[in-house]
């Protein structure tokens, strides 16, 4: 047996408190404390925000001490509000803010995956040497400077 391994479970996802289906959704829950239920988090197409769904959630249940998978993220003055606001969230209400905040970062994280992807590509612009000309199909093309043998057999096709 190998040193350190002992009590450590090796995790299939980046994140704690989140999961992906088998059609690659990721999905968020938790337990409420002391009882078997689960809150259902809701489903979202990003690991990251189904994680924030999770760490919004684990924070209105546990506190200022609960273990965050973006602690950094957490501690503005609206969450604080609620936690010393008197008696705890309910399941619903706690459902509700972690659902918001999970769907604000899933679309975040989408806009700006579509905007990156967007922004790769951008067509060639048009190289017209007479703007004012347009292109007629009908037309025979009018032959490069130096090309004049090129010119006449052109001429005898047309």
């Amino acid at each position: 047996m190998e040193v350190g391994s002992v009590g450590m479970r090796k995790r299939k996802n980046p994140y704690k408190g989140i999961r992906m289906r088998k059609w690659g959704k990721w999905v968020a829950e938790i337990r409420q404390p002391n009882k078997r239920s689960r809150i259902w988090l809701g489903s979202y197409s990003s690991a990251k925000a189904a994680a924030r769904a999770y760490d919004t959630a684990v924070y209105y249940l546990r506190g200022p001490s609960a273990r965050l998978n973006f602690p950094e993220l957490v501690g503005t003055d609206d969450a604080d509000q609620l936690l010393l606001s008197g008696p705890q969230l309910s399941a619903d209400a706690i459902r509700a803010k972690a659902i918001e905040v999970g769907s604000r970062v899933d679309a975040l994280e989408t806009t700006t995956t579509a905007t990156n992807a967007n922004t790769s590509f951008k067509p060639p612009p048009p190289s017209h040497d007479d703007e004012d000309d347009e292109l007629d199909l009908n037309k025979m093309p009018k032959p490069e400077p130096g090309d004049e043998s090129d010119q006449n057999h052109l001429q005898h096709l047309w």
